[in-house]
């Protein structure tokens, strides 16, 4: 009953995303009047900035890097593709798969000016923020395939997809937490695409703290799960990662979004034993 429980938890949180819109979720999450690289105390600086000295220390290294559960959003991979020669992009939809695809193309179509965010993360670098145009083209010479993911599976890829060895290194930013039913889910989850990960590779992991819905475009509101920094932790370590660093930054009051009731965000950079 526990198992089939934990079952139809997560066949209704795939149906809470049949709904979900790229557009409306870019236009409330990343535009420019929501994205404001002058504030120092942002989120949006905060994230890159963790990114960056994460993929820069020097331990994070390798072929190939994946971004499980990428969503319509590139930001989390513009660091990492300077390091990594490979890129695999994953999502469990077929319409964020597609926004994907057209950035990637760049023949038009996308619903997202990525340039602010691959400025900031030049400037990160000690580039020019004119350099964007450089990390673009890499950013489009890394990303070998845009492919279909189920975190919730235990295994989440097809077994063509990656090598036999597994990835060197794991990216996912606001996934697991959105996507599970409850604590115990978001745990088996972390499990599963563990198994994508060889063993000593890395995983940096973006989520929300305390967050219990977001609105994933006109009237698709879906719940999530409100982890806090401690139940992170301890997922990790059932899972079968050792932790090396987390950190938190809260949001200020007046930076607060209308499109969910998140306090806060955490990131996480940590080792698979």
């Amino acid at each position: 009953m526990e198992e089939q429980g934990a079952e139809n938890g997560v066949a209704d949180m795939a149906a809470c995303y049949q709904g979900f819109d790229p557009g409306a979720y870019l236009q409330n999450n990343y535009s420019p009047a929501i994205a404001d690289f002058e504030r120092k105390d942002g989120l949006e600086p905060w994230k890159l900035a963790c990114l960056h000295r994460a993929f820069t220390e020097g331990d994070v290294r390798g072929e190939l890097l994946v971004d499980v559960g990428s969503g319509p959003s590139l930001y989390q991979v513009m660091s990492g593709c300077e390091v990594f020669n490979k890129v695999l992009l994953t999502d469990f939809l077929e319409v964020n798969r597609q926004e994907l695809r057209s950035w990637l193309q760049d023949e038009g179509g996308c619903s997202m000016d990525w340039t602010p965010f691959l400025q900031h993360v030049c400037k990160l670098e000690g580039r020019p923020s004119s350099a964007w145009t450089e990390k673009a083209a890499r950013l489009r010479q890394v990303i070998v395939d845009i492919v279909h993911i189920d975190v919730h599976s235990p295994q989440p890829l097809a077994l063509d997809v990656l090598p036999s060895a597994g990835a060197d290194c794991l990216v996912s930013a606001y996934c697991l937490e959105s996507a599970s039913p409850d604590l115990a889910a978001f745990t088996r989850a972390l499990g599963h695409i563990g198994r994508l990960l060889r063993p000593g590779g890395h995983l940096l992991l973006i989520g929300t703290l305390g967050m219990t819905y977001y609105m994933a475009g006109p009237g698709v509101k879906i719940p999530t799960v409100p982890v806090n920094a401690a139940q992170v932790c301890a997922s990790l370590k059932e899972s079968g990662y050792t932790l090396i660093r987390l950190e938190v930054y809260r949001v200020p009051q007046d930076m607060m979004l209308c499109s969910d009731d998140s306090p806060g965000t955490f990131f996480v950079k940590a080792i698979k034993e």
